[in-house]
């Protein structure tokens, strides 16, 4: 391939009326490379490449059957089962062959997918580790929410990707919008996905409340298909790459405060994707949120629990004080930041700070004094064990007859005389 500039002056001399060989004698090169520059224009720049036949030609659709059966087949394994049916060739020439339709079945092309303000958001964990002074290694968790057409990114750091975490993680990026998406776009985690069943996908019973109670549809993305979820991906990189290397980490808190500082800037930046600014987009997409409730959902966990007879519960190894009155019966544990709080019904009977270790006995002292003050449940409780069930039955002493006698002393000749008289 010759350069601009020769071609230029293969084309101007042959506007002078030179011929093709006193051009190639005049440029010192060939009348080939001539005749070709003149005769075919789109070639100026370009490499061109003379299509050949090939003696593999006549058994493409045979490797490309075998190939479709099984794409693991050897090179080897193609040109060995060739050579029987006639093929006369070397190997070099099936190896490139295989290779070419292999890489043809590798490329895969995507539709571009952008979403309307307002309409979806896409949401993710990742994991950052940080070197601490005595050398250990920490390990934390960054939760990122995108909005999908401004690009606008809410994202924090976490100590644990528990579900209370996970949901109170949604709440603050909704605060943070002001407002919710019309869906959220997940990965396959356990937070999130159960399985399909009857060709739905079932999502975790918590999470589906939350997102009922917000007003937005959870989705999930399909299996082993990265580029859906793309948008949530990429911040990692980029916050990772250009907030998190290199930082001197201290704490949580100031760590959070100086990430949503960094975010904040960032939003001023052209976005690569959208050329534009990602706060002036924000302005467009917050009208289209949806508004947030009155209430927050209460995202603590929730467990039940059955009242023992010495009016307690048992919690992770711990015992907890409730009402007499709820002995016997289901009360409800909701748990999050080490407080618990316990429901009998919609009721909160009261809220308990969970210590730490096992083995406690945490209680309001005012329950106990309640149950001794109840003369009622008193009465059942002492009373019990002096029942006699049936009729009671008099024990006979043995210094008294069994039945009631008139006794009178008589001298013994009356017995002989009467015992005489009887025949």
């Amino acid at each position: 391939m010759k350069t601009l500039e020769d071609v230029v002056d293969i084309k101007a001399l042959k506007r002078q009326g030179f011929s093709e060989r006193q051009i190639a004698k005049k440029l010192g090169v060939c009348r080939q490379t001539v005749s070709k520059y003149l005769n075919n224009p789109e070639a100026i720049g370009k490499k061109i490449e003379i299509q050949r036949a090939s003696k593999l030609d006549s058994f493409e659709g045979v490797i490309r059957a075998w190939l479709g059966e099984d794409p693991e087949y050897r090179a080897t394994w193609i040109y060995d089962h060739l050579v029987p049916l006639g093929f006369s060739g070397s190997y070099d020439i099936v190896k490139r062959r295989v290779r070419d339709i292999r890489e043809e079945s590798c490329r895969v092309a995507y539709m571009r997918f952008e979403t309307m303000p307002g309409v979806q958001a896409q949401a993710d964990f990742a994991e950052f580790s940080v070197d601490m002074a005595d050398g250990a290694v920490r390990k934390y968790y960054v939760f990122s929410m995108i909005l999908g057409y401004s690009r606008k990114i809410y994202a924090e750091l976490i100590e644990q990707c528990d579900m209370p975490s996970f949901l109170d993680c949604h709440i603050r990026a909704f605060n943070h919008f002001g407002g919710v998406p019309g869906e959220i776009l997940y990965d396959r985690m356990r937070n999130v996905y159960i399985g399909r069943l009857a060709g739905k996908t079932r999502f975790n019973g918590t999470l589906t409340g939350f997102a009922v109670h917000y007003g937005f549809k959870p989705l999930v993305a399909p299996s082993y298909a990265a580029w859906v979820k793309g948008k949530v991906e990429r911040p990692y990189d980029f916050i990772r790459e250009g907030f998190w290397r290199g930082y001197g980490f201290t704490s949580l808190e100031t760590a959070n405060m100086d990430l949503k500082t960094w975010l904040v800037a960032k939003d001023e930046r052209i976005h690569g994707t959208t050329h534009e600014k990602i706060s002036s987009r924000f302005e467009r997409e917050r009208p289209c949120l949806n508004p947030l409730p009155a209430i927050g959902f209460d995202t603590s966990y929730r467990i039940f629990r059955k009242v023992h007879k010495d009016c307690t519960v048992m919690f992770e190894g711990n015992s907890y004080v409730v009402p007499h009155e709820l002995v016997g019966s289901q009360i409800l544990l909701r748990v999050n930041d080490n407080m618990m709080r316990i429901f009998s019904d919609d009721r909160l009977v009261v809220a308990y700070e969970i210590p730490e270790g096992k083995g406690n006995l945490v209680q309001d002292k005012r329950f106990y004094q309640f149950l001794k003050k109840d003369s009622e449940m008193n009465a059942r409780k002492y009373t019990h064990h002096f029942r006699i069930k049936g009729r009671a039955k008099h024990t006979l002493s043995p210094l008294k007859p069994r039945y009631d006698m008139d006794v009178q002393m008589r001298p013994l000749f009356i017995y002989d005389r009467i015992a005489g008289g009887i025949q």
